[in-house]
């Protein structure tokens, strides 16, 4: 698809996208900057990667495709970092997982002749570093693609094709709708699980041990980085705070019908929440 894809900063995502993409053959030269220079060294031995810069710059000059990849409070002073240096027609996203304010910055700081599209794959792990990278990581997963309404088709399209190309499902929504619905369905599982993990802490330790796999299953994202998830509530606060607000009321709900004993009210929330379950695609 494209002569040359840069990624810049590659973690956990950008590893991936650079496997992805090696392996299936999307880009004729990949080239990678990392900000720490046993990073590159350790790059340097990678198949998947054709170059690795010591600058920022130097990796975005010949780009025709360029994946802001850094943690989110980084994307768009990169962005800004590298406007200057981008050749007429390049395309740039990122991976970033709160998408307004962002993507109109990174927007913004795009010279006349280069273009900005925020993406974000639902895609990843409690476990972060492109050590624990995969090439098949987007396959299935959504991808959002988030185009402010002024950004070009073309440029949109390109981003599009290429998500899909790494596997991934992609849905197109305006960037101040990605992020009230990612509050609801990333950030706020994330602050449930933690606040989980942070209550039953405070308990006897020993409990841990006696749980089964519904435990597990419930909390295994409260293992994730909490540097990562300060950073992510720090951009979309004000819609995390509505979806803990609304859950607040659905809990106060349940613990009404309980006290109540009110069991038709229970069982039509344990109902209603089967089902949406039981709706997940496989």
């Amino acid at each position: 698809m494209f002569d040359q894809l840069t990624i810049l900063a590659p973690g956990l995502l950008g590893g991936s996208v650079a496997k992805a993409a090696h392996a299936r053959g999307l880009a004729k030269q990949i080239v990678i900057w990392a900000r720490r220079p046993e990073v590159r060294q350790q790059l340097r031995a990678q198949p998947w990667c054709n170059q690795i810069t010591d600058t920022a710059e130097a990796a975005v000059r010949s780009a025709d495709l360029v994946v802001l990849a850094a943690p989110v409070e980084k994307i768009v002073e990169l962005a800004r970092q590298i406007a200057p240096h981008l050749k007429a027609g390049a395309i740039v996203t990122d991976v970033g997982s709160v998408k307004n304010e962002l993507s109109r910055l990174c927007s913004a700081a795009m010279p006349a002749h280069a273009t900005f599209v925020g993406s974000h794959p639902m895609a990843g792990s409690q476990k972060t570093g492109w050590e624990n990278s995969s090439e098949t990581l987007f396959e299935g997963r959504t991808c959002f693609v988030t185009p402010l309404a002024a950004t070009p088709a073309p440029a949109v399209e390109a981003v599009v094709q290429f998500w899909r190309a790494l596997g991934a499902q992609v849905a197109t929504v305006a960037p101040e709708s990605h992020d009230e619905i990612v509050a609801h369905i990333s950030h706020l599982p994330q602050a449930l699980a933690t606040t989980l993990c942070s209550f039953l802490a405070q308990k006897n330790p020993a409990w841990r041990d006696f749980a089964g796999g519904g435990l597990r299953d419930t909390t295994r994202i409260a293992a994730s980085d909490a540097t990562m998830w300060i950073e992510i509530f720090q951009q979309n606060r004000d819609q995390v705070l509505g979806a803990l607000r609304g859950l607040q009321k659905e809990l106060q709900g349940f613990e009404s019908a309980l006290e109540k004993s009110n069991w038709s009210e229970l069982r039509t929330r344990l109902e209603r929440g089967k089902t949406y379950r039981d709706a997940f695609k496989p």
